[in-house]
């Protein structure tokens, strides 16, 4: 986006003739989501307005969008401007936003600092502000500079409650068990007594740990002191035995413990279970779990029929995918993307390409828009399965829609490869052309044109793969060194030192304007194809030390296609 184009923005708003309300603002800023200098520059826009004036929630969306951005100097110099301009807006939860914002960007000492800074605007921080600096540490990984943190401000800031809950959460998140148990000690020492938030915490803690039986023995701590654990406590447990192989009896008593209680499991108590039962193999186990769950009123989710859908999928049952879809509709709960983009997958692997179209029909007559994944595996079922007109349209309609990018790049090869191959060139060359013309919206890096001119050199294609090595040129995109040799190597067996001369011309020219040698940029050529020649045994174990070269970062990326 040039400068010239901020002009434009500025202009059509202006245009506009919109009514600046607060409230428009708010959401127009909260829309523009990671576009957060668009988001800016409506701000200061509507500022420069006639008769406007921003209200604190706006200035609070502000800071909100410029801290996510990490432009601190901007979100300092707006509340500067907004203690000269209107200081009855500045309010402690903008500092808030800041301090955590400073935390999630592990910028521990400025996260501190805010504290510090509150007084110039005429606000003093309480326990609340302090509390919030600690839990946002201890929820972003800092949980040690917020235990020194409170040791230093005990004078300032008293003990609580919340203070003791963000440590011990923060300690149990990074596995720290000692230091949370030690934080109970604390808390008794205070004369602060510990609620079920602060059980559950630790609880979960042991749990992630594997030690059950350190689990176990605070439930019965628990009861002596007068707390009985709740559905949550009880979910934290089953859902860490059932990702134990050989545990799921156990997890199973503990849910049968939790009803004998009266702890109502819910959703995601049962979804726990029936994972855990189809991620060992027991999807019978998972149907029972699945009934006794509708039975008691609880209605399954998307998530709940995955963990079966997902089990089916390794056992390569596919009947019985569909029968699941089938008993979805039947109780309201219509499938979703993921679900269909596992059983296409499914009907794909196992050559079933007509239930993959009829499936693909089904989710986009209910309303289903097909997502990057459900493409890549529509078109990589189409392609193993000789489908390639079928496989080639599905790859036009996806780049049509915007959503081709380089994470796709190993489908772009499959495709390619399989085309050319089978002498489909005419297909291939439609299909690479929908990706590079100039009226596409793909940017395609060195990898994606290495994929194309190697399909082509490998099929005996070499003039046509030094025509595309050209255009790739054109576009200042400079050929990976194997890529350059392979091509002299094709051109001097057709004795076409013309198009040779042309190649090695702009290859040396690109190589002094990357301040690179091109002998050595040669020489890495060759060795690369001496590499690739190698039987893989033979590969393993050695070094990579040449993708530290300049033009190695493009190569292992293609590599690993």
């Amino acid at each position: 986006m040039g400068l010239a184009w901020v002009p434009k923005l500025e202009l059509a708003l202006n245009e506009s003739g919109i009514d600046l309300q607060p409230g428009l603002i708010v959401r127009v800023l909260s829309r523009c989501g990671d576009a957060g200098n668009l988001g800016y520059r409506f701000f200061v826009w509507a500022t420069k307005q006639p008769g406007y004036c921003h209200s604190y929630e706006v200035c609070k969306s502000m800071v909100k969008i410029l801290s996510k951005m990490r432009q601190f100097g901007a979100v300092w110099a707006l509340i500067e401007e907004m203690r000269k301009e209107n200081p009855e807006l500045i309010e402690p939860e903008l500092f808030v936003v800041l301090m955590r914002r400073f935390a999630s960007a592990n910028m521990v000492k400025k996260a501190v600092e805010v504290l510090d800074e509150m007084p110039k605007y005429g606000l003093e921080p309480d326990d609340y502000i302090f509390g919030s600096l600690l839990d946002a540490l201890c929820k972003n990984g800092s949980v040690k500079d917020a235990s020194k943190l409170f040791e230093d401000m005990r004078e300032r800031f008293p003990p609580n409650l919340r203070y003791f809950t963000s440590l011990l959460y923060g300690w149990c998140r990074e596995g720290k068990l000692m230091e949370a148990k030690n934080v109970l000690v604390q808390m008794k020492e205070a004369g602060i007594e510990p609620d079920i938030v602060v059980f559950t915490n630790l609880l979960s803690g042991y749990a992630h740990a594997g030690k059950m039986a350190d689990a176990y023995d605070l439930m019965k701590d628990m009861r002596k002191r007068g707390y009985e654990p709740n559905a949550n406590c009880y979910t934290v447990l089953i859902q860490a035995l059932c990702k134990m192989e050989k545990r799921m009896d156990e997890a199973m008593r503990v849910f049968v413990e939790m009803e004998r209680y009266g702890c109502e499991a819910d959703i995601v108590t049962y979804t726990a279970l029936i994972s855990g039962f189809c991620k060992w193999g027991m999807i019978d186990k998972g149907y029972s779990v699945l009934d006794d769950m509708r039975r008691k009123g609880v209605m399954p989710s998307q998530v709940t029929y995955m963990q079966i859908m997902v089990a089916h999928e390794k056992k390569e049952q596919f009947e019985e995918c569909l029968e699941l879809i089938e008993k979805m509709k039947r109780i309201g709960c219509h499938p979703d993307l993921l679900i269909y983009n596992v059983v296409i997958r499914l009907a794909c692997k196992l050559g079933e390409v007509k239930e993959a179209v009829r499936l693909w029909n089904e989710m986009e007559a209910i309303g289903l828009s097909p997502g990057v994944d459900t493409y890549v595996i529509m078109i990589n079922g189409f392609t193993s399965q000789g489908c390639l007109i079928e496989a080639s349209d599905h790859f036009k309609e996806m780049v049509s829609r915007g959503i081709f990018s380089a994470p796709q790049y190993g489908t772009l090869k499959s495709l390619l490869n399989t085309l050319v191959r089978d002498d489909k060139l005419e297909m291939a060359k439609d299909v690479w052309s929908c990706i590079s013309n100039k009226s596409s919206s793909c940017e395609l890096n060195v990898s994606a044109w290495t994929i194309w001119i190697h399909a082509l050199f490998a099929k005996g294609h070499v003039k046509e793969a030094c025509s595309y090595c050209l255009d790739m040129m054109e576009m200042d995109l400079m050929p990976q060194p194997d890529t350059y040799v392979k091509l002299m190597k094709g051109l001097n067996k057709l004795y076409n030192r013309t198009i040779a001369a042309e190649i090695t011309e702009k290859v040396m020219k690109m190589a002094s304007e990357r301040e690179m040698s091109f002998k050595m940029y040669k020489r890495r050529g060759e060795e690369d194809l001496i590499e690739k020649a190698k039987p893989k045994r033979d590969k393993e174990g050695k070094g990579t030390a040449h993708h530290r070269h300049k033009w190695g970062g493009e190569r292992s990326r293609a590599k690993a296609l």
